[in-house]
């Protein structure tokens, strides 16, 4: 028998039937069918059985390619993040796309089991980076820095179950904007929110809500419930999934799998489904069970409340919603969380409603650099991560749905003949356009049809087309055409680099 790659071997059915005849051992039955599943997965070769294998054209699990009007889109919104980061006072930096495990383990909590891990290169035991936080900590342990404000813009990588229609992969970029340094409280924290609401304004996704909470708060809350202190990290990995399961599912897992008793869990759960403005923090604050049974309780709400005045001061008083089932499931965070998510049905690109989840999250995580430091110095941080990958699921959707077209070069002019025997002087006039600092190109074909240069004008968004023909050659002129009206001046030879700017200058106003 062969299979669709030409490869013969025996069926099943046949194997087993032999096996049992003549061996009557079912370990041998288990031998011949492995053997027969390796034979079905050989890549096909060639009829000679000597030729190149024929491999699965595919992207790995949870990973895609990006065609060129997707990397438009994305260098459209990375430029237009990168402009928020520098208006804020924020430096760059890189760091290496693994780290030694040992950098990595015990940072990330339950989610710990997510990180990549690299086979022995050289002696060392790797991992790929699954975020951009805890290897911005060792750089500043390692580097002995103390006060940096930064963005970081790079790849991590996750071995996560990918939702890739919802902007959920493998490997993805973040967008990181953290402060490092001591300074008084919430002032770092607070400008980390109008950081985000900059950039979710700027990249026009829609209405947005900043929900805020704090670790103390949750961890004081724990406590005044009697919640053992060694179960605080488990339990509020499962209040941070009440952003995607109800509450009766998150009550059932602390009960049933965190260990807690029916009657703790229901204390929490008349907190955790709370959210409000600074009045909710006013009320909590009157609390004698809460506050009175928990110091961490006192000055979690004691600090929400500066955090919220401080909002109004930079107007994201109507942006921002203290949340008290916001938990943030990472261990490293010590003070403020927040995360940003966004408010109207917008459609991913594989058609699904709204599920584009969290856009923008972050927090104080004040002890992570003192875990690197040789002598436990910590310094304090805040910080704040743009989900890009989510933002680019809904502009490339809102695209698609549009049936806009999206310019993937940012040609200025295209230099076009009229007749054949032109090359050499597209050529020349191409490089003193480049010489100009001005975005040109020309046709690759000796002699290209004139009709054919200007349809490639308008198919990829060019404003401008400098056409040279014999006679215009002879009095010494150039043609600039306006692509989109088809009007057309005549200018000098000599004056064509100023004139294309004039024109483009004029252009852009018109927009």
């Amino acid at each position: 028998m062969c299979d669709e790659n030409g490869l013969t071997y025996e069926e099943p059915s046949k194997i087993v039937r032999k096996s049992k005849a003549t061996v009557g051992s079912k370990h041998k039955v288990v031998e011949e069918l492995s053997h027969v599943l390796d034979v079905k997965a050989q890549p096909r070769a060639a009829e000679d059985g000597a030729g190149p294998h024929r491999f699965t054209l595919k992207t790995p699990k949870g990973t895609r390619d990006y065609g060129p009007s997707q990397m438009a889109i994305r260098a459209d919104v990375l430029n237009k993040i990168i402009s928020v980061f520098k208006r804020h006072g924020a430096e760059t930096i890189d760091t290496p796309i693994f780290e030694l495990k040992e950098v990595l383990t015990g940072k990330y909590g339950e989610d710990s089991k997510l990180i990549y891990d690299l086979a022995d290169q050289g002696g060392e035991i790797l991992s790929l980076r699954y975020d951009l936080t805890v290897p911005f900590a060792r750089y500043l342990a390692m580097n002995k820095i103390s006060n940096i404000k930064r963005y970081h813009i790079a790849k991590v990588y996750r071995r996560d179950n990918p939702a890739m229609m919802r902007g959920r992969y493998r490997e993805f970029y973040q967008c990181d904007f953290d402060i490092a340094g001591h300074y008084d409280p919430m002032i770092p924290d607070v400008e980390c929110i109008r950081v985000v609401s900059e950039i979710l304004t700027s990249l026009q996704l829609g209405d947005f809500l900043i929900k805020v909470n704090h670790r103390q708060l949750l961890d004081g809350i724990f406590e005044a419930c009697g919640v053992p202190s060694d179960k605080f990290r488990t339990v509020c990995s499962s209040v941070d999934k009440l952003d995607k399961s109800p509450w009766e599912e998150v009550r059932n897992e602390m009960v049933n799998e965190k260990g807690l008793s029916p009657e703790v869990a229901d204390q929490i759960g008349e907190y955790v489904c709370l959210s409000g403005k600074i009045e909710l923090v006013e009320r909590l604050l009157q609390e004698e069970m809460l506050v009175g049974m928990s110091r961490s309780a006192h000055d979690g709400l004691e600090a929400m409340k500066l955090f919220l005045k401080y909002c109004a001061l930079y107007g994201l008083q109507d942006q921002v919603s203290f949340d008290l089932s916001l938990a943030r499931g990472l261990d490293y965070y010590t003070g403020v969380i927040y995360e940003a998510v966004l408010l109207n049905d917008t459609k991913t690109e594989q058609g699904e409603t709204g599920g584009v989840g969290s856009i923008a999250g972050g927090g104080r995580y004040d002890n992570l650099v003192g875990m690197f430091d040789p002598k436990h110095k910590n310094v304090p941080c805040v910080g704040v991560s743009i989900g890009v990958e989510r933002v680019f699921s809904v502009l490339e959707a809102r695209l698609l749905n549009s049936r806009a077209k999206v310019r993937t070069t940012e040609v200025e002019v295209f230099v076009a003949s009229a007749q054949k025997n032109l090359l050499e002087h597209r050529m020349q006039l191409c490089k003193e356009l480049w010489d100009a600092n001005i975005k040109a190109e020309h046709s690759y074909k000796r002699n290209p049809k004139l009709l054919a240069q200007l349809q490639y004008c308008e198919d990829m968004g060019i404003p401008l087309a400098a056409i040279l023909g014999e006679s215009e050659l002879a009095r010494g002129i150039v043609k600039l055409r306006k692509v989109v009206t088809r009007q057309e001046i005549e200018v000098e030879r000599e004056n064509v680099a100023q004139a294309v700017r004039d024109l483009l200058t004029e252009t852009n106003e018109q927009r």
